[in-house]
């Protein structure tokens, strides 16, 4: 019987194998050329398949010191590593910024007479009232201690009375609607003229707290009865009372405040109801005069 397999088939086992070989020779010789050209690195590669191995960094022993805090000003910024530097020689210390001074209130040169409508940046309430010749003085430059309260001043109450009763057999019923007022009751009138007028109006009638005269117990606010649409206003000055004050207050003491015309020495806008109390003596003679308060102490 013939044999299944001819001579031929088993001549080629040996061929097949030997094309074999050679193939995978070639693959070898070909991806160590590969290898070569891009310049393979074992460790590098084994690396790149298990990342988690061989992450920490190496620490160099000695840590570089820590650079201290600047304090900002120029010539300690830290310079800039990316930029070359230029000059060695520190760079000028830019002149600080200073806000600008208040003005300061000076006081008038001698002859030179005071805007008393003004109040001086500068002042502050003082410790104990002004007294001169006997006389309390407060206004604009002369301020009270916000601790001052006196009350309303009896001796200035019982002239007042006096007053008040040789108006009535000329038929005038003269009253006091407002005569001492203390530093906290000044506080809340003034905030709120000058949220109503502002307080550059409000400073032309109204005291600043500690500046006014009310606080003194000796000023009083004057009005006759039944003449209330007259209070607290220019009118009062031209009504039978008000004249009948005019000529009159001086012989009990109290003097008319605010006159007009006089506002740059007192300090205020004419008040035709605002009397003073300052005693008999010193009332007849700057009413006889034609004079203020302050011309009268010598203050202005």
């Amino acid at each position: 019987m013939q044999s299944r397999y001819s001579p031929n088939q088993k001549n080629k086992k040996p061929y097949i194998k030997w094309t074999i070989i050679g193939v995978l020779a070639l693959l070898l010789i070909a991806a160590a050329s590969w290898l070569y050209a891009h310049d393979w690195d074992a460790e590098r590669a084994t690396r790149a398949v298990n990342p988690s191995e061989n992450q920490q960094t190496k620490v160099p022993e000695t840590q570089p010191a820590k650079p201290e805090e600047k304090s900002g000003k120029p010539e300690d910024k830290a310079e800039d590593p990316a930029k070359p530097e230029v000059s060695t020689a520190p760079p000028e210390e830019a002149p600080a910024k200073t806000a600008p001074e208040k003005p300061k209130t000076e006081k008038p040169a001698a002859g030179e007479k005071t805007d008393a409508t003004q109040y001086p940046d500068t002042l502050a309430l003082p410790k104990e009232p002004t007294v001169i010749n006997n006389i309390l003085l407060a206004n604009k430059q002369h301020p009270l201690p916000e601790t001052y309260a006196p009350g309303e001043v009896k001796e200035a109450r019982t002239a007042f009375e006096a007053m008040r009763a040789d108006a009535l057999k000329a038929g005038i019923d003269l009253t006091a609607f407002s005569t001492y007022r203390d530093f906290a009751r000044q506080k809340v009138l003034y905030a709120g003229y000058v949220a109503k007028d502002g307080q550059e109006a409000a400073d032309r009638y109204s005291a600043r707290p500690g500046f006014s005269e009310h606080q003194t117990g000796l000023a009083f606010d004057i009005g006759e009865s039944g003449q209330e649409q007259h209070w607290a206003s220019a009118s009062f000055g031209a009504t039978k009372g008000g004249e009948w004050l005019m000529k009159n207050a001086h012989k009990y003491g109290f003097i008319l405040r605010y006159p007009k015309g006089a506002e740059k020495i007192t300090g205020y806008m004419h008040e035709s109801w605002h009397y003073r109390f300052v005693g008999q003596k010193a009332a007849t003679e700057i009413y006889s005069k034609g004079i203020t308060l302050e011309e009268y102490l010598g203050v202005n």
